[in-house]
């Protein structure tokens, strides 16, 4: 079953909850949510949509960046979500897995609520006849002791394990430099996903 509206909404009010400060600042993902309803996860959704994306960080301080082949940019593994994704924490891992080779069993969460939520202008793609749009990408955390990296080339030129204190975006530096100095979740993958 496909993502839906609700599923989204309920992600981002929890999120909020958490974070309400961010309330002014994700107000244009809730207004086209309101707009696009179930079709939010959408690539044909111009004004903006939804993608999900992972924070995949090590025990010694570092996190997995990737470099997108069509954006010619570092980036966290992500993308839009596909019809066989039950949650936006599943698509996440989807990408995660698919971008980077990553068996999701090498890795596990400490929560259904994302780290992070981005919006950020994605350019207009002529080859693929799309407009310029915004991706509002639901960031989840996830923890590895040793994942082995074997990229998909047709998305993803390079890779890179940087430190999280070399991440310059506020507040997603200050949020992963907060997890490291936790304790890393020894449970299982699946065990705590939300409904």
């Amino acid at each position: 079953m496909p993502i839906t509206a609700q599923h989204v909404r309920e992600t981002l009010d929890t999120y909020l909850t958490q974070h309400p400060g961010e309330k002014d600042q994700l107000s244009v993902l809730a207004e086209v949510l309101d707009e696009a309803g179930d079709s939010i996860t959408s690539r044909t959704a111009y004004r903006g949509h939804v993608t999900a994306g992972a924070i995949l960080l090590r025990p010694d301080g570092r996190v997995l960046q990737i470099e997108h082949k069509a954006l010619g940019i570092w980036l966290f593994p992500g993308g839009h979500t596909e019809d066989s994704d039950t949650s936006l924490l599943d698509a996440a891992l989807r990408e995660l897995a698919e971008e980077t080779g990553i068996d999701p069993d090498q890795v596990r969460f400490d929560s259904g609520i994302p780290l992070h939520i981005d919006a950020h202008p994605i350019p207009a793609n002529p080859d693929k006849e799309e407009d310029a749009h915004q991706h509002f990408d639901f960031r989840f955390l996830f923890r590895t002791d040793d994942a082995a990296v074997e990229l998909q080339e047709e998305e993803v030129t390079d890779y890179s394990w940087q430190f999280a204190d070399t991440l310059t975006a506020e507040p997603l530096r200050s949020r992963v430099l907060e997890e490291l100095r936790k304790e890393p979740c020894s449970d299982t993958l699946r065990q705590a996903e939300p409904e």
